[in-house]
């Protein structure tokens, strides 16, 4: 009897468990990043950001392969004489979980305000997501990747141009159809 009502309980947590609710992602998150060798845009310049970080979504690694504009725009959001912005117009992500499901994301939009003054940029990254693997296998949404990015390394041009960053930020946004499993410290989405 007693084996009956655990095997009970367990299946009563698996069920509840498959799926949660559409949900608020809120996550930090911090790492590098550097340019790519991966030309996804012939002609535009290609970054690459290696990211950990926890949140809603449990501890986790977030890599993310992009490319800019070739040539800068003037969005209202970053103006100023010592500051420039490149829009980003492709790429795409791979979030690893903890439990090793992967959440992948499609880039939809975002930029990099260059603040020259100020020796860092300001870059944001907006996601769709497209599903995964393990927990995330059915997982809808949309995520904001938002980073301030410091140089460290130039490299050896007249120019000196920089080639490697830190990166700090934040990962905001929805998931739907996420499963959360048994396990997750942080809540329920």
């Amino acid at each position: 009897m007693k084996h009956l009502a655990m095997a009970a309980l367990l299946l009563n947590f698996g069920v509840a468990a498959i799926y949660a609710q559409p949900g608020s992602v809120d996550m930090t998150v911090s790492g590098t990043g550097a340019n790519s060798a991966v030309q996804i845009t012939p002609g535009s310049p290609a970054s690459e950001y290696n990211l950990t970080g926890e949140g809603t979504l449990g501890p986790f690694t977030f890599r993310v392969v992009n490319s800019s504009a070739a040539a800068p725009d003037f969005p209202s959001t970053c103006t100023g004489l010592t500051k420039i912005h490149f829009a980003a117009v492709a790429g795409a992500g791979v979030l690893r979980s903890w439990d090793g499901s992967l959440l992948t994301v499609n880039l939809t939009g975002g930029g990099d305000c260059i603040d020259f003054a100020a020796n860092q940029a300001l870059c944001i990254r907006i996601f769709q997501i497209t599903g995964g693997t393990g927990r995330f296998k059915n997982a809808t949404g949309a995520l904001t990747l938002t980073m301030t990015v410091v140089p460290l390394l130039t490299d050896d041009s007249i120019n000196h141009n920089p080639v490697f960053f830190s990166v700090t930020g934040d990962v905001k946004g929805t998931a739907s159809k996420v499963s959360i499993g048994l396990g997750l410290s942080n809540g329920p989405l």
